[in-house]
């Protein structure tokens, strides 16, 4: 069988993730590794959920066990519009789809925004497991520089000149993976100016929303658009979150949130593509956001904000001249930009070899292949003392190629 002569076009453009690849190193018990943008696991609420699943078999075991709604358990849902409120995005469960985690969510709202050739505005660089999401749709990629000196009529000539339409904006506003930038509250206001002036939604990646370690909260760009636009119905936000980063990323709970006309549409992408999230699970994230979400965050950003300091200092320390880095206010990561001819890639390599430690090479985060000269950095999953090891020997190897260079 010639499977390559069957397979659709689509799917050059699909490649492996380089983080699921380097996440095999962790199994390497002498690797540091920076690499994964995943939960400490020794955080995880793991007697909350042992009580939840104890509870849901004891009283509800046939409903959690049987095929449910497709738009996600009622509870949880609700549970979600009362926190959506809390962060200024008053709506019901109405507006909420649950999604097997908010990776599903990018796939669904690639597949139901772009037809081949369309344009998505995107961070360079931008989330890498956004790009795999939409790559399947065939899409071109403009560059999104909030703040930036490009107008609307710009972006749409250069999505008409390419055979197609700017369709959607995509950011993840808070702590961006892979950068850890926040956009400002200016910057947010610009993002919209933009999206009204093009007319396309805007994809809000709200991940890390509940990591801040510190400076002001700035609104989310939901909260921002129901403000001008007098309601939920009328937003072009579409606002995905996630439980991954808070309570557990293997239970693969996520929702979006936005106007029904839209939520009703991706209702029907649900039952196509697996009829429902597994309802067990969603019931157990019910019972623990409802029992413990408020303090169990607040322990995750005093752990996480200590390592993001420790990490921020380390790289003070031992980063050789001509290095720079992001300074993140909250999230998982830092990132990197190295000296003018440095190639991350390379890096790597020596990195493993010489020092035994891990990140992500920056190329993987950009539509273009660009960035070669950047990396990214997560601190989540190591502690302090690790932290300033792992950033030494990684002072070391950059100094080792710069004098290679």
């Amino acid at each position: 069988m010639d499977w390559q002569g069957v397979f659709a076009s689509r799917m050059g453009r699909m490649k492996a993730s380089e983080i699921r690849e380097l996440l095999k190193l962790l199994d390497q018990p002498d690797v540091i590794s920076f690499a994964g943008g995943i939960p400490d696991p020794g955080l995880f609420p793991t007697e909350a959920f042992r009580e939840a699943f104890e509870t849901i078999f004891a009283g509800s075991a046939a409903a959690a066990l049987q095929y449910s709604v497709s738009e996600g358990y009622g509870p949880l849902r609700d549970w979600i519009a009362q926190d959506m409120a809390r962060i200024g995005v008053p709506c019901t469960r109405d507006n909420i789809l649950i999604t097997s985690g908010s990776q599903q969510a990018l796939d669904y709202l690639g597949k139901l925004l772009i037809s081949p050739g369309d344009t998505a505005l995107v961070g360079w660089p931008t989330y890498l497991g956004a790009l795999g999401a939409f790559n399947a749709y065939e899409p071109r990629y403009d560059q999104l520089t909030p703040g930036g000196n490009r107008g609307a009529a710009d972006f749409a000539a250069a999505a008409r000149a390419a055979g197609g339409a700017v369709k959607f904006a995509y950011v993840s506003p808070d702590f961006a993976n892979p950068t850890g930038e926040t956009l400002s509250l200016r910057e947010r206001e610009g993002l919209l100016d933009l999206a009204e002036a093009l007319d396309i939604p805007i994809i809000e990646d709200a991940a890390y929303l509940a990591l801040r370690y510190r400076g002001e909260a700035i609104p989310p760009i939901l909260n921002l658009d129901i403000a001008r636009s007098g309601g939920i119905e009328s937003a072009r936000t579409l606002y995905c979150g996630t439980f991954s980063k808070t309570l557990s990323p293997g239970l693969r709970v996520g929702w979006v949130c936005g106007p029904k006309a839209v939520i009703a549409r991706l209702v029907l992408m649900k039952q196509a593509a697996d009829l429902h999230s597994a309802t067990l699970n969603q019931m157990a994230i019910a019972e623990v956001a409802a029992a413990i979400y408020a303090p169990h965050t607040a322990m995750l950003r005093e752990t996480y904000s200590a390592r993001c300091a420790a990490m921020l200092s380390a790289l003070k320390t031992h980063m050789p001249e001509g290095v720079r880095w992001s300074e993140p206010e909250g999230g998982m990561f830092v990132w990197l930009t190295l000296p003018k001819g440095l190639d991350a890639a390379v890096l790597l390599k020596r990195a493993l070899e010489t020092q035994r430690i891990a990140f992500v090479p920056g190329a993987a985060f950009y539509a273009d292949g660009s960035g070669r000269d950047t990396l990214r950095l997560s601190f989540s999953c190591a502690s302090p003392a690790l932290i300033e090891d792992g950033m030494k020997r990684l002072g070391t190897v950059i100094r080792e190629a710069l004098v290679a260079a």
